[in-house]
């Protein structure tokens, strides 16, 4: 009868740490799927910031100086998200550092503008209404892409992880790295 209880207990041991294999593999999976989806709502968070900020730089409400630096900097980082896919190689990167310098470019340049921008119109309100709430996403979505990467790699750092090779052939990722505050602009959004 101890026979069986030593088998038995082995055959516990033995599916509990199968359990514990699979829940690890599976779960660095769902993390790694968070990875991707998180770059991909900061890249249309990107995009849409862009988009306001160009619509801003051909409203009337700017001088002329104001509205090229920041149609300039707003078509930049429109032209560096054009074709931008989510492969393996942007995924262990994150954004390209050329993409991250140019987000980084157009923040300053926002910076720049909004400073001493006062909205002469009732549009021009209402824009910079749209572009705080574009800039506080692009934060929002820059810090849980970070979040996600951080928590990726906090797992792969396990050494079981590590030892038997859970994460496979998948690319370790980075955080993205680019100044993503804008003084100066405030928003009344609800979910603030």
């Amino acid at each position: 009868m101890q026979e069986w209880t030593v088998v038995a207990l082995l055959l516990a041991g033995a599916l509990a740490i199968a359990w514990y294999l699979s829940y690890t593999a599976a779960r660095l999976d769902r993390l790694h799927a968070r990875v991707e989806g998180s770059l991909a709502a900061l890249d249309a968070q990107l995009v849409r910031r862009a988009e306001v900020a160009l619509e801003l730089a051909n409203g009337a409400d700017l001088d002329a100086a104001s509205a090229f630096l920041l149609a300039a900097a707003a078509s930049a980082s429109l032209e560096a998200s054009e074709g931008a896919q989510i492969t393996a190689e942007v995924q262990e990167v994150g954004v390209p550092e050329e993409r991250a310098l140019i987000e980084g470019e157009l923040t300053a340049a926002l910076g720049a503008v909004v400073e001493d921008w006062a909205p002469a119109s009732a549009a021009g309100t209402q824009v910079r209404r749209r572009l705080g709430d574009a800039c506080e996403r692009v934060e929002l979505a820059h810090r849980f892409h970070n979040e996600a990467v951080t928590d990726v790699r906090r797992v792969r750092a396990k050494p079981v992880v590590r030892a038997l090779h859970l994460a496979g052939r998948t690319h370790l990722p980075r955080p993205v790295e680019f100044d993503d505050h804008v003084e100066g602009l405030t928003t009344t959004s609800a979910w603030r």
